[in-house]
């Protein structure tokens, strides 16, 4: 006893120790540190040659047997090209996947860099600003789909320096970027190079192949027989693989120069015939060289050549005063939340507490490390997992409540309660990261922001739930805290008719998407669309005004939205700040001819601004579609990768059927209030129904672990409604504590949050009661009429199979013994 004492205090003081210093560490990441510098690294072509390749080179390395080489031989012709925007001889560009290379990065001699280090936080461009850079096409009439295929090409570069930045037209042939995270628009520009013309050309002058016709062009290091080789591989689109097998096999042991805007970047030398449509150039001497060279070859892909019209340094979309009141939010939310726990879990819940409190200090520690740039929908991913992560632990609890209540030990108890809730855990987390691998692998902009914090933070809850509450546990026992006073007893419950009342609860369910169904269409006859598209959706226009002094985020929200509100008549207004400058960027709805002229007399009257100065553009939506794509490919691919999970798990396609079932049902409901109420469908708005995508499956994931383990409990006697009743009623404290403490956070945040976080935290309470309902009174019941439709068609297959085996038999009976039929 003694030693259990003593053992149990190691532990406490362990816990406190390793807290205090994370904890330091953490409070040094949220007061600021260090800040990513980018560096410049210089081109220099040396000799190189152009092989057929296998495959293109992933990442920074690659086996020796993905390519085919031969000898090298040629090379280089460099010249360079004087450009304030765009350094010919001298740029950087990240790659895919990575980010721009912070001053803190180290390199090994492969050229390998590694950028794991400590320091503030990556705020996006909505919380602490960024980058916004203009770029204005050569052509002066660009088609619609050129100029489309051109901001998704840029979407996907500029994800290398953050996954929230943002691509979207301005007026006919502009294209602005906006980049969070960074405040150097210069070092960008260095960095992102200027887009323009590559070319491919023999040695007679003839084009053999153009930037757009490239598919991806990656660096890598390759092992020659010992040796480490850069290189870079190219990928070419069915119609450049067409083109460059012609070139190749005509130009074996000539050179093909590539050129970018008329300056020779490499100049390799052919050594055999490329039909496999990809192509790998070696004999490069650094890592460096090699990720410059396919960074020019990625800039000149683009279907229109651009030339940087403007660039600047912007305020945040939000302001700080959405940080502070998010934080204040989280403080106040995190209070409330141990307070319950406690309440309701008592010794439990406590140490659930001291995890959860763990749990937000690795979350803030990892989120500086990684560099993960956290926006309004990674802030979304965070509070999904920190709900997930209580989950867990409510789960574990009212486990071993059950065990209590069984006769066992407090000690049998908690090793049984965390046994036995494993698999419900496991469950639950997995199909929700299987969710979120897929919306980064598939997503882009905000859906990878999101995925990425949310991933982070299930795999934290996973940890924390099931190995540092369990420790904690275990140490207050073992200091003496092991009276069953202090872990609860879970009360016997007669089972709820759940099954009973399935019409009513899926009428209820069904009158709801009804009404929403019928308000999208009032909604497309009143206001032209189905939904109340906001400026990230449909685009509008910005405004640019310069005013006569240097207004804060505030007080712009405070003076000068009002006044441009009452001329547009419609909430909504985005105002972003240039840094260094009184300039202010305002964007609202479309705004005819006449309202910018009103608007343009109502900012001179009242401000006393040269209305003459102020310029307006047209603007698309930031949301383009390709990226609404991209998002709908990657719900509907994480849906079924989830419904095959489930059905691999439980052995069960009714049960995966019903989850899914479920799970459509929350965000449908959650899509019809968006139209009842005409709230704002923005970029929020993806990351809201991510949200319930991922967090309403969980609920129905112990649901179903709670039938599947009755099943096997109870006798084959047992009626399915009994085994549903009892199931969900076995769950229900559960159901509700779980989502209880989710909806508590979101509506602290919903309370004192700024008019952008409630636009955000209003459909998250509703997808969360939503998620309640569905979990409790619809997943057991859409399981109930699936199976039974199964078991009927089972047991129709089963009574057609013995009439035709009785059949067969009775045929037998009536031939002799040659088989003649007598």
């Amino acid at each position: 006893m003694k030693d259990n004492k003593q053992k149990g205090l190691t532990s406490l003081f362990i816990t406190i120790v390793v807290m205090v210093f994370l904890g330091f560490l953490a409070f040094n990441v949220l007061q600021g540190g260090k800040h990513s510098n980018v560096t410049k690294v210089t081109h220099t072509a040396e000799e190189t040659t152009i092989t057929s390749a296998e495959s293109s080179v992933s990442g920074e390395s690659t086996s020796n047997g993905e390519s085919t080489k031969a000898s090298e031989n040629s090379s280089a012709d460099k010249s360079k090209a004087n450009n304030e925007s765009s350094q010919s001889g001298e740029s950087s560009q990240a790659e895919p996947g990575k980010e721009p290379e912070s001053a803190d990065e180290k390199k090994d001699e492969n050229g390998k860099s590694s950028k794991f280090g400590m320091g503030k936080i990556k705020l996006g461009l909505d919380l602490a600003g960024g980058v916004s850079i203009t770029y204005q096409t050569v052509q002066q009439n660009p088609s619609d789909e050129d100029m489309a295929d051109t901001i998704y090409k840029l979407q996907q570069r500029v994800q290398n320096y953050s996954t929230e930045a943002e691509v979207y037209r301005e007026g006919g042939n502009r294209i602005n970027i906006d980049i969070p995270g960074v405040s150097d628009a210069n070092a960008i520009l260095d960095e992102l190079g200027k887009p323009g013309s590559l070319l491919f050309v023999d040695p007679q002058g003839q084009t053999v192949l153009t930037g757009d016709q490239v598919a991806t062009a990656k660096a890598g290091i390759i092992d020659n027989n010992g040796k480490s080789e850069y290189v870079v591989s190219l990928t070419f689109t069915d119609e450049g693989s067409k083109a460059f097998a012609e070139a190749t096999a005509k130009l074996i042991g000539q050179r093909i120069a590539i050129i970018y805007d008329n300056v020779v970047y490499s100049n390799p030398t052919v050594q055999t015939a490329i039909t496999g449509g990809n192509a790998q150039i070696t004999g490069m001497t650094s890592y460096d060289e090699a990720k410059n060279l396919a960074s020019t070859i990625r800039i000149g892909s683009l279907s229109l050549e651009l030339e940087e019209l403007r660039s600047n340094v912007v305020g945040a979309k939000l302001g700080q005063t959405a940080i502070s009141t998010s934080m204040k939010a989280a403080v106040v939310g995190f209070v409330v939340l141990a307070a319950f726990m406690i309440g309701a879990f008592l010794l439990p819940g406590a140490a659930s507490v001291i995890a959860l409190a763990l749990y937000i200090i690795l979350e803030i520690l990892l989120l500086s490390a990684f560099e993960i740039t956290l926006t309004l929908p990674g802030i979304a991913g965070i509070i999904l997992s920190i709900g997930m992560a209580v989950d867990a632990n409510v789960i574990i609890f009212t486990r071993i409540k059950e065990e209590i209540a069984l006769g066992k030990s407090v000690y049998e108890s908690i090793n049984s309660g965390f046994k036995k809730a494993l698999s419900a855990i496991i469950d639950g987390n997995v199909t929700t990261l299987i969710a979120a691998a897929v919306l980064y692998v598939r997503g882009s902009g905000t859906v990878k922001g999101f995925a990425q914090t949310l991933a982070l933070g299930i795999i934290l809850s996973m940890f924390t739930a099931l190995f540092v509450t369990k420790f904690i546990l275990k140490a207050f026992y073992n200091v003496g805290l092991d009276d069953v006073k202090f872990y609860g007893k879970k009360p016997d419950r007669e089972s709820i008719n759940f099954v009973g009342m399935r019409k009513i609860t899926l009428s209820v369910a069904a009158v709801v998407l009804i009404i929403g169904v019928i308000f999208a269409g009032v909604n497309k006859s009143q206001i032209g669309g189905f939904f109340n598209y906001g400026l990230d959706f449909k685009g509008g226009t910005s405004t640019n005004v310069t005013f006569n002094k240097d207004y804060s985020l505030e007080e712009i929200s405070k003076e000068i939205v009002p006044v441009v509100e009452s001329v547009t008549g419609e909430a909504g207004t985005q105002t972003q700040k240039v840094q260094g400058t009184n300039q202010v960027i305002i964007k609202t709805r479309s705004l005819s001819l006449d309202e910018r002229e009103k608007l343009n007399k109502a900012l001179a009257d009242k401000f006393g601004v040269d209305a003459e100065k102020i310029t307006a553009e047209s603007i698309s939506g930031a949301v383009s579609s390709e990226m609404k794509k991209d998002a709908v490919v990657a719900t509907v691919l994480a849906t079924i990768l989830m419904l095959i999970y489930i059905w691999i798990r439980f052995r069960d396609f009714s049960f995966a059927a019903g989850s899914i079932l479920a799970l459509l049902h929350d965000v449908f409901i959650v899509i019809s209030c968006y139209a009842i109420f005409r709230w704002s469908v923005g970029s929020t708005f993806i990351a809201c129904i991510l949200t319930i995508l991922g967090y309403s499956i969980n609920a129905t994931i112990v649901i179903f672990d709670r039938i599947r383990e009755n099943k096997a409990i109870l006798s084959k006697s047992t009626a399915k409604e009994e085994l549903i009743n009892k199931s969900v009623t076995e769950t229900l404290t559960r159901s509700i504590y779980s989502s209880l403490t989710t909806f508590i956070t979101i509506f602290i945040l919903f309370l004192m949050g700024v008019p952008s976080i409630r636009e955000f935290a209003l459909p998250i309470m509703v997808g969360i009661v939503a998620g309640t309902y569905s979990s409790v009174f619809l997943s057991s019941v859409f399981w109930y009429l699936l199976s039974n439709k199964f078991d009927k068609k089972i047991e129709e297959k089963k009574a057609e199979n013995a009439k035709k085996k009785k059949k067969t038999k009775k045929v037998e009976i009536n031939k002799d013994s040659n088989g003649a039929v007598v």
